[in-house]
């Protein structure tokens, strides 16, 4: 049920952000895992929430536990990793 912002605010930027139609995908990655969320919208006009996660590991796409997932990106998010450097900024 998490809108994107709220996703932002957990994990930091998404590394990419896919919208079709109504729908989102937003990806958040760290070394541990690759996070996909799929956020639609509970009625016509109203903010995408988050309804559905996919896991993986980077390295080779295989399936991995979403809540250990989730739980390394937001460690990696509150110690000051989620966004990257910005050049000449």
């Amino acid at each position: 049920g998490a809108t994107s912002a709220d996703l932002v605010r957990q994990f930091g930027p998404a590394r990419l952000e896919v919208w079709e139609g109504d729908a989102r995908k937003l990806q958040f990655t760290g070394t541990a895992c690759v996070l996909d969320v799929y956020l639609y919208p509970a009625s016509q006009g109203r903010e995408p929430q988050a309804t559905y996660i996919d896991a993986r590991r980077a390295s080779d796409g295989k399936d991995v536990d979403r809540a250990s997932c989730i739980a390394a990106l937001r460690q990696r998010s509150s110690i000051g990793g989620a966004s990257p450097a910005v050049p000449g900024g």
